[in-house]
């Protein structure tokens, strides 16, 4: 039963594509003109071409290796500032601001002042690292919070270790949270770490292979280097999650 309903999820979905790619396809007829939008045949194409070029790959892993060490470098910071806010109702106010003017404030003002504070070469470290972290924060700290009381309770009356209390008890009550945050979090920081290095322009990233191509009119491979920024986005999402869910099943198990 399951295995039928995935099968007709993944026909569903290859579905969806093809009909989107046909519209893509259908409207780059029309209009006619490369310039303005280019068709899916020769993105594929380009894109094709890139990905045997050595300078393809050094140019994913830069960005790559930035962006995503912004978004783990939240999740650390993240977790353990919320942990010590649930523990300190002080903490908790004097971070609220803080959080409350990152969340606030435009993406693209704080591209402009940690490009002046640090420079170029690792803006879109910061930059991912800042946009995640509230999110991350707050929906840690939401789950901690609203742990079940009476589960506590009944921890203390059993004298259960801090150790135990954890992975009993908070690990799986804050782990939904923890998830929700980082699947928000995972979009924002490749939105923002490619804007970043777009306005940055460091060399070697994919925000400059984004930049030359609006320079030079090269719509092609702006939707090239578009789709491997989906591409990666979405396959390292299945694979964190795919590793978040091992997590969960060995500490239940």
């Amino acid at each position: 039963m399951i295995s039928t309903l995935t099968d007709k999820k993944s026909i569903r979905t290859a579905l969806v594509l093809i009909f989107w790619l046909a519209v893509w396809q259908l409207a780059a007829m029309a209009i006619g003109q490369e310039i303005f939008l280019v068709s899916p045949i020769k993105v594929i194409r380009i894109l094709f071409h890139q990905v045997q070029e050595a300078a393809f790959w050094s140019t994913v892993a830069y960005s790559f290796v930035r962006i995503v060490g912004g978004f783990f470098l939240a999740i650390i910071i993240g977790v353990l500032l919320s942990v010590i806010s649930a523990m300190s109702g002080t903490v908790r106010a004097l971070l609220e601001p803080f959080f409350g003017v990152v969340k606030s404030t435009p993406v693209v003002s704080f591209i402009i002042l940690v490009l002046i504070w640090v420079g170029n070469r690792n803006l879109s470290v910061v930059i991912s690292f800042l946009m995640v972290l509230p999110v991350l924060y707050t929906n840690v700290l939401q789950g901690i919070l609203e742990t079940d009381q009476k589960l506590l309770e009944m921890a203390k009356v059993f004298r259960m270790s801090y150790r135990k209390k954890l992975y009993a008890i908070y690990v799986p009550e804050v782990l939904p949270y923890f998830s929700a945050g980082c699947k928000l979090g995972l979009g924002l920081c490749w939105k923002s770490g490619i804007a970043a290095e777009i306005i940055g322009l460091p060399s070697g990233g994919i925000g400059e292979q984004l930049y030359n191509a609006k320079i030079f009119l090269s719509t092609g491979e702006l939707f090239s280097w578009t789709l491997v920024i989906i591409l990666i986005s979405f396959l390292f999402e299945k694979l964190f999650f795919l590793l978040l869910r091992y997590v969960e099943r060995r500490l239940k198990g």
